[in-house]
């Protein structure tokens, strides 16, 4: 199984709401000590393991959230894995903050990471975890909200064990 945290590389992105997805994936790492390491052929870092008997592939694009989708691909082609095989998990603006929410498919919403994602491997058929991050105030613009850095209190609310017990439970 592959589970793919979006997000953007680089220390000016650390911490931002968009980078949810890679918050979340090292959570898991780190909850089974696993490590990350580059696999430039693919540009992604990657940590690999077995939780709860199941082969893991965790991964992290560092292609930048709208071309995930080259990472993903990339992934997928490398482990042999098809659509059902992997979970994206991602922030999403129409969830509130501190909430998840699992599906089996679905459309993009508007994120760019998961366009790129279903445009490189033509389906929209593949789990997603999506991590609620919550609306922008009025005036702030979208594209400065998701790349913000989150407060300390947007951070302690981050739910990053429901999301982990959540992905356990997907591996299962």
């Amino acid at each position: 199984m592959l589970i793919v945290g979006l997000g953007n590389p680089g220390k000016q992105y650390e911490q931002t709401r968009h980078n949810a997805g890679f918050l979340v994936v090292d959570a898991l790492a780190d909850a089974h000590n696993l490590s990350w390491s580059k696999k430039l052929f693919i540009n992604a870092l990657v940590a690999e393991g077995n939780i709860d008997g199941t082969k893991i592939i965790l991964a992290k694009p560092q292609t930048f959230m709208n071309r995930s989708g080259q990472a993903v691909g990339k992934l997928m082609k490398r482990f042999k894995l098809t659509p059902e095989k992997i979970v994206v998990v991602y922030d999403d603006v129409d969830i509130e903050r501190g909430s998840v929410r699992f599906r089996e498919d679905g459309s993009a919403g508007g994120h760019n990471g998961m366009k790129s994602i279903i445009s490189t491997i033509g389906t929209q058929a593949f789990p997603r975890l999506r991590i609620g991050i919550g609306k922008p105030p009025e005036h702030v613009p979208l594209e400065e909200y998701v790349l913000g850095r989150m407060s300390q209190d947007e951070l302690q609310q981050l739910p990053l064990s429901q999301a982990i017990d959540l992905l356990i439970e997907k591996i299962r």
